[in-house]
């Protein structure tokens, strides 16, 4: 699904989950109609993506319907448990890095998660290894605006980099504050720094690549 826009996904998942509420494949109108929208040249450009991705084709009738493909059937939506939960990228554990977002879905045991929403993310870098916390480790992530002093969040910052670190919020400054006795608690205004989450799971392979 990498290889589609947002736009695109939007379309293909609507088609995934709607197809059984009409009689026949629904046609470009119908599917205009559905997602409100108001070009039926920009989905028609959209839909020919799909059908070059192979997971959509024009049927024979002379209304022109959209039907999936065997391919398309296979794929399990995002809502489908069975789907798992996304993997948004990358996390720094160390500087911030740039929040990148590749999304894809990963089936984990229920055990390290929650049942509020969660995703996924990968450690890149050494600043939370005394906390057991290693580079390529994957961390899971309930997703909240808020935490309180003490918790491993992933932290927003100036609205551009991420990073996974401990945090400690006064009415002046927010502390995002390193497991690794070699680096320093950095310093923020509170308008700085946007919590986007707090650590709830963690798993590692051993595998030698």
């Amino acid at each position: 699904m990498n290889e589609l826009t947002r736009k695109q996904q939007d379309i293909f998942e609507f088609l995934l989950g709607n197809q059984q509420d009409f009689a026949y494949p629904p046609t470009l109108d119908q599917v205009c109609s559905a997602l409100g929208l108001n070009s039926r040249g920009s989905l028609h450009k959209h839909i020919k993506a799909l059908t070059l991705a192979g997971l959509v084709e024009i049927s024979d009738r002379k209304q022109k319907g959209i039907r999936l493909t065997e391919k398309a059937k296979q794929y399990k939506r995002p809502d489908d448990e069975s789907a798992g939960i996304p993997f948004v990228g990358f996390i720094a554990a160390g500087k911030p890095i740039e929040a990148i977002e590749q999304i894809s879905y990963i089936n984990i045991p229920e055990q390290i998660k929650t049942d509020n929403s969660c995703y996924i993310l990968q450690v890149k870098g050494d600043s939370m290894i005394e906390e057991g916390i290693f580079n390529d480790d994957w961390v899971i992530i309930e997703q909240r605006s808020c935490a309180q002093n003490g918790e491993i969040v992933v932290a927003l910052i100036d609205k551009a980099e991420a990073t996974l670190k401990f945090i400690e919020q006064y009415p002046h400054e927010t502390l995002l504050i390193p497991a690794n006795s070699n680096m320093s608690a950095m310093k923020f205004r509170p308008e700085q720094v946007e919590i986007q989450g707090v650590l709830v799971g963690q798993m590692r392979s051993y595998i030698n690549k």
